[in-house]
């Protein structure tokens, strides 16, 4: 289980929220499926949310109660 990180700035992977020239055209699935518990996707600020959407090619749109909602449907499964 990962913990929820405080950052130095508010930039994801050090592109500050954009997408590097060499991955601007194309979509790339990331290696690791995020491992987040309910209570860290309600606590998770709202630029590590987008930066989690825009990694996974999800959408970033609507407040910060839409999008925790579409992030934790998108990847908290039911056991």
């Amino acid at each position: 289980m990962e913990s929820v990180e405080k950052p130095t700035s508010n930039r994801c992977n050090g592109t500050n929220g954009k997408r590097e020239k060499e991955q601007s055209g194309s979509f790339q699935m990331p290696v690791h499926y995020p491992r987040y518990t309910r209570a860290n996707y309600e606590t998770m600020p709202e630029w590590k949310i987008d930066c989690l959407l825009r990694e996974y090619g999800l959408p970033v749109t609507g407040d910060l109660d839409q999008k925790r909602k579409y992030a934790m449907g998108a990847f908290l499964w039911s056991h």
